[in-house]
């Protein structure tokens, strides 16, 4: 499937791992994914996230990715059905942290013994990597570009999708962006 990514999507996912090894994560996951598409400059996902104002916010994206890696990836929906149930995910985070560590359950704690070998892809970032070449099928796109790995993270339930959202980037203001079309054909 590599042979058919662009440049472009090569370095988001060469970026994605980096991300991973940075962060001390024994795989790399659909944030990491994210982080690297935020990471490109003169690619076609960073002039959709910047048509959408994406620039100004990166940072915020970035923070609130750490935040849901420190509730073990859980995101806002999955943390509010918790505390539906009575579960208070951020009291049990400060515990196990006051207990373990800064970062325990996120695997990126600085006591984490040193990882030599290749990071496999984690389920979450093999279906963003599936749905991307899906997408770029369905457009009749040659290659599967930057801009389909963005398109499929947005798409697919989960922290990034969640956290674009929160930042006005969905599919659909992608794929106007990107395609100039409102329809949502892909997305299926």
């Amino acid at each position: 499937m590599f042979e058919r990514f662009t440049k472009d999507a090569r370095a988001v996912v060469q970026g994605a791992v980096a991300h991973a090894e940075a962060g001390g994560s024994p795989s790399v996951d659909a944030e990491h994914l994210l982080l690297a598409v935020l990471d490109r400059e003169a690619s076609r996902a960073s002039f959709a996230l910047a048509a959408l104002g994406l620039d100004a916010h990166k940072d915020a994206v970035r923070r609130e990715l750490h935040d849901a890696r420190r509730r073990a990836g859980l995101s806002r929906a999955d943390t509010d059905a918790l505390a539906g149930l009575g579960i208070d995910v951020l009291e049990i985070v400060s515990r196990v942290e006051a207990a373990h560590g800064a970062g325990a359950l996120s695997a990126g704690r600085e006591d984490s013994p040193w990882w030599s070998g290749r990071r496999p892809f984690g389920r979450d970032a093999k279906r963003i990597l599936e749905k991307a070449l899906r997408m770029a099928v369905a457009r009749r796109d040659r290659r599967i570009g930057d801009e389909h790995l963005l398109l499929a993270l947005a798409v697919r339930p989960g922290v990034p999708c969640e956290v674009l959202a929160d930042h006005g980037v969905t599919y659909t203001s992608l794929t106007r962006v990107l395609y100039g079309d409102t329809e949502t054909r892909a997305a299926g």
